[in-house]
């Protein structure tokens, strides 16, 4: 933990991106973006600790100035957002397959030995006996999706937006893995973020099936990259703000202490595609949340704020939710 190095991004006087390692209040910039410095160690074999050091460039910065002046972006972005993946896992962490069930539990199921198996309990019953190998190795896959583009994925403070066909937006309090894929196609962890993976739980709860439509939604991480290694125990709070009163908290814990699936076997799950596996992509790649506000029946609404923290960062996430107005979408046969 001491060693790790917490990075961020913002936006120059000049209008560019470049990454700043994070010095307890203030910012020290970089030369180049957080893409451009992790290709570089990936494609010439360096640490990315040594090629950050290398690229200090310029007087440091106040921390809180650049969030005020909302000049923070998100701490990893791509020159072409289609190039970065938002994907994740989910059921990995103990506990979690509880406001799942509950979500999509039948009323009259049997209760007692004969009571009804959901897929739910049965992907997770498999997680904890095979999620983390003995010895090593791939264990079973997780549950896995999809969940947009850099096109998606919003900055720390910066609204998330909710669609207007969105039957509910809900916050999911997680850790991800943010990686890049060098000139040879070979995979390279950058670091950990705090993220919000933004989610629609009623469409979810519709029908299970319907799981793939709601995780089609903003999601957040930041404010901070920590690139080291990852504690076995990280512990946080999210809370639900609405006109300056918190209306929702809740403790939640991650790292492997806490999950039925080593973070090596979930990335082996996802790279093991050769279409994860393209020079030049980014991937930020969500761990699964266990504590969701959905689950205590809190309904969001539009200006609510999100505030997600945990004693990995130096800072928390902050977004708002915005509602969309409704739009036109049609086809257009050329």
């Amino acid at each position: 933990m001491k060693n790790n190095i917490h990075v961020v991004q913002i936006r120059s006087e000049n209008g560019a991106v470049i990454a700043a390692q994070v010095k307890g209040e203030r910012l020290q910039p970089l030369s180049a973006s957080l893409y451009d410095l992790a290709l570089v160690a990936a494609n010439e074999g360096r640490s990315l600790s040594d090629v950050l050091e290398a690229s200090a460039a310029g007087e440091t910065l106040d921390y809180n100035e650049m969030i005020e002046a909302g000049r923070l972006l998100a701490p990893i972005t791509h020159p072409d957002p289609a190039h970065l993946l938002l994907t994740g896992t989910g059921l990995t962490h103990l506990g979690s397959a509880a406001p799942r069930n509950k979500m999509h539990g039948k009323e009259g199921e049997k209760s007692g030995p004969e009571k009804t198996i959901t897929d739910t309990q049965r992907i997770f019953d498999w997680g904890v006996e095979g999620g983390k190998p003995v010895g090593g190795g791939p264990g079973v896959q997780p549950e896995w999706f999809y969940k947009g583009t850099g096109h998606t994925l919003r900055a720390p403070y910066q609204d998330i937006q909710m669609p207007a066909f969105a039957l509910d937006g809900g916050e999911e309090a997680e850790l991800a893995g943010v990686y890049i894929v060098n000139a040879q196609g070979r995979v390279f962890r950058i670091g950990y973020a705090l993220s919000n993976e933004f989610s629609d739980h009623v469409t979810e709860k519709q029908n299970y099936l319907y799981l793939a439509h709601s995780k089609l939604r903003d999601a957040s991480i930041g404010p901070e990259i920590v690139i080291g290694e990852l504690p076995e125990e990280v512990r946080g709070n999210v809370s639900i703000h609405r006109d300056g009163s918190v209306v929702w908290q809740h403790a939640f814990a991650s790292g492997e202490q806490h999950m039925c699936h080593s973070i090596e076997n979930l990335e082996h799950h996802h790279f093991k595609y050769a279409t994860f596996r393209v020079p030049g992509q980014l991937h930020v790649h969500f761990f699964g949340a266990a504590i969701l506000s959905f689950a205590d029946a809190v309904k969001l609404q539009h200006g609510d704020e999100m505030r997600i923290e945990c004693n990995l960062m130096t800072r928390p996430l902050i977004n708002r939710i915005k509602v969309m107005p409704e739009e036109s979408v049609g086809v257009t046969a050329l």
